[in-house]
């Protein structure tokens, strides 16, 4: 899921809904810049006079507004700009450039070609002209109630499988900067493939998590969990309650809670379960969860298991969860109006579809505001942003006990799996004999541990060096310099502007599969995504930046990305365009002064 377009903004910057009285954009939206700017500053002209634009200088989409044309509620407008902005210690700048108008219709009509030849395939397989692949009801179950969904099946038959080849590549080497791919090939349209008994080598990893390096076969961890390997072996075989609770795993777990800055921890061999099962022990029947629309599966999971009633606000928009805060407080349960047991807000660091940060400031200070819990999921923002790398809070500089609950994984920056929760003694001491991830599920495996462990003191700068804090550095250099050349070429890229996850809009479903195979021709491997994991025109390339890359890597990455935009017609930013426009305004005021 992703944002609507009604809620992104032509030109990328951040924007807030209008006011009745003031002039807004075409969707409905006025922009506003970073929040430690102020709103309209650059159409100021003090103790000068402007005439308006003519009207062939008016651009759709850009509402531009001299200082004498404010009304009263523009003036709220900023003021609520400025109270926000005290919450932030940074200017905090996000991007999400509307779609055009005719590559939606073309993206739209593309997938109505496709459905209709689907339907058009499906009838062929109906009358035997076409052998279908997929699993379908056995004619005696026909009166049964169908096992299979009718419409996810037929998109993975005539959708999904013209571009199946994208995704499940095997691997053969470690996943860092440089890979190593299986070389294969299919005879039956991407319904099944073979091997060619080839590699394809050194080739570029721009889809990996591996956002500090630390997925590799050398150097301190890779020797670390090589020796805990002979020493513990690499299975445990039983549960944290039983005979499986090594030392390990309690170093591990106060190491964590130091490096997150709470009372204390608690961890788990798989990030997804941390979520899924850890969420029903926390909330249950006669509580209230207020969920972001784009948070991950695992999240959506564990409140759907959970029992608790759950509302859904629209993507770090304060507005909408104040909205729901304040109506859960006035009106409490349905028909019973009983107040809530417990409300329970769920957000993540990094949104991995949007690239996007969450508004951590705003969000806390509604917690308190409504005396409601914040469950905080970091586990694309722990170790890849921060000063120190410890995750969103460190970013924003918050108090890490203003978060009732801290999750994240171990997945991604630390190279290994598993996941984590923290905060006070009490919340964990009553998980570790309630959550169903920690009783019955079995203790992470020993090289895993140790992996994160020397990982965590590298960030920490605790094994005496300063490699963690170059590659800190390392990755905040190669997320500005990607995203704004990838900017600079005319791509449209979502999120914030220091999120190493920089999704790329291709939009249109044809353009899905010919990029992914374009760019692997190309020795650069990426992962593309579409429908169901994105809105159904809002298909894109997920690119993931990593402190491992070279800036030698990066360029020749970029080098591809634009060749392959060319080819593919992928430049549909119109913020140069715009910028050209505005300027020509400007010229236009300067030699029509009073």
């Amino acid at each position: 899921m992703t944002l609507s377009s009604g809620n992104k903004l032509l030109n990328g910057e951040t924007c807030h809904r209008t006011s009745q009285a003031k002039k807004c954009a075409g969707n409905g939206f006025v922009k506003n810049h970073c929040l430690f700017q102020q709103p309209q500053k650059r159409f100021r002209r003090p103790a000068e006079k402007v005439r308006p634009p003519p009207p062939a200088l008016n651009t759709p989409g850009i509402t531009l507004q001299c200082p004498r044309n404010r009304s009263a509620n523009s003036v709220s407008q900023i003021h609520h700009v400025s109270c926000t902005s005290r919450l932030y210690n940074k200017p905090f700048v996000e991007s999400f450039e509307e779609t055009p108008l005719l590559v939606a219709v073309l993206t739209y009509m593309g997938y109505g070609i496709l459905t209709i030849f689907g339907y058009l395939r499906d009838f062929l397989r109906e009358w035997k002209f076409e052998k279908c692949h997929l699993a379908r009801e056995r004619e005696e179950q026909k009166d049964f109630v169908p096992l299979y969904q009718d419409f996810e099946n037929f998109y993975t038959r005539n959708l999904y499988m013209r571009i199946r080849d994208n995704w499940n590549r095997p691997i053969c080497s470690v996943p860092g900067a440089k890979m190593d791919l299986v070389d294969r090939v299919t005879h039956d349209y991407n319904w099944t493939f073979e091997d060619t008994g080839k590699i394809v080598k050194d080739v570029i990893n721009m889809g990996s998590y591996n956002y500090l390096g630390f997925a590799e076969n050398s150097g301190k961890c890779a020797v670390a969990a090589s020796e805990c390997t002979m020493k513990y072996g690499v299975g445990v075989s039983s549960t944290r309650q039983e005979i499986g609770n090594l030392d390990k795993h309690e170093e591990l777990e106060k190491l964590v809670a130091r490096f997150l800055g709470v009372e204390s921890s608690m961890v788990f061999g798989m990030g997804f379960a941390t979520n899924s099962m850890n969420i029903p022990a926390l909330v249950g029947k006669g509580c209230l969860i207020l969920s972001d629309e784009l948070n991950h599966a695992s999240l959506v999971l564990g409140a759907r298991l959970s029992g608790s009633t759950i509302r859904v606000f629209k993507h770090n928009n304060m507005q909408s969860l104040e909205k729901l805060l304040r109506d859960a407080i006035a009106h409490g349960q349905p028909r019973i109006h009983r107040p809530w047991k417990k409300i329970l807000i769920l957000v993540e660091g990094i949104y991995s579809m949007e690239g996007s940060i969450v508004r951590l400031p705003e969000v806390i200070a509604l917690k308190k505001k409504y005396k409601a819990y914040l469950y905080l999921d970091e586990a694309h923002s722990i170790g890849a942003i921060g000063a120190r790398g410890r995750g969103v809070v460190d970013y924003f500089g918050l108090d890490p006990t203003d978060v009732d609950i801290m999750m994240g994984t171990f997945t991604k920056s630390f190279g290994a799996a598993g996941g984590y929760i923290g905060g006070k003694k009490e919340l964990i001491d009553y998980l570790r004999s309630h959550s169903h991830s920690g009783v019955y599920a079995t203790s992470m495996s020993p090289p895993v541990t140790l992996q994160i462990i020397t990982s965590m003191k590298c960030i920490m700068g605790e094994d005496g060096t300063t490699l963690g804090q170059e590659r800190l550095r390392q990755l905040s250099e190669n997320t500005t310099y990607f995203r704004r050349r990838l900017h600079d070429m005319g791509f449209i890229i979502y999120g914030n502007n220091e999120s190493p996850v920089v999704p790329l809009m291709l939009y249109m479903p044809a353009k899905i599969g010919a990029f992914g195979r374009e760019m692997l021709k190309r020795n650069i491997g990426t992962v593309v995504v579409g429908f169901p994991a994105t809105p159904i025109i809002e298909s894109r390339a997920r690119l993931c930046v990593s402190a491992a890359h070279t800036r030698e890597m990066l360029d020749t990455a970029l080098n591809a990305i634009s060749e392959v935009g060319d080819l593919l017609q992928l430049k549909y930013s119109r913020k140069n365009r715009l910028r050209s426009d505005e300027t020509d305004y400007f010229s236009y005021l300067e030699s029509h002064q009073d």
